[in-house]
């Protein structure tokens, strides 16, 4: 069974940094796209960046140049570095693997306020 566990989310203030990370098992990270979600309240959730497995990586519009998204095969580890934080970014993020099914972690809260 291919499971997915987020860490790292938490409060920040307008115009700071958080690491997201993304754990996986029972999946090869590597030959598979993953990607990272958000739902912010009352809202759809929203694709934010994917990295394929040959490396190849996309960006949501509204979070390109501050988003960064990687990934770290031999820890079976994708990441996403937030910066220059915005409080439209406020959602819970949710990373996402499309392997014998579609799956999904727990997601984890990400609030930017002052």
């Amino acid at each position: 069974q291919v499971q997915l566990v987020e860490s790292g989310g938490g409060l920040v203030q307008p115009g700071g940094s958080l690491t997201l990370s993304c754990a996986a098992s029972s999946v090869i990270l590597g030959l598979r796209t993953m990607s990272w979600y958000r739902q912010a309240p009352g809202k759809q959730r929203e694709l934010v960046a994917s990295i394929i497995s040959g490396g190849g990586k996309h960006y949501a519009d509204s979070v390109s140049g501050r988003f960064t998204i990687s990934r770290d095969n031999a820890k079976q580890t994708v990441y996403l570095q937030m910066n220059s934080l915005r409080v439209e970014d406020t959602a819970v993020y949710y990373c996402k693997v499309v392997a014998t099914g579609i799956y999904w972690g727990q997601g984890t809260q990400v609030t930017v306020s002052s």
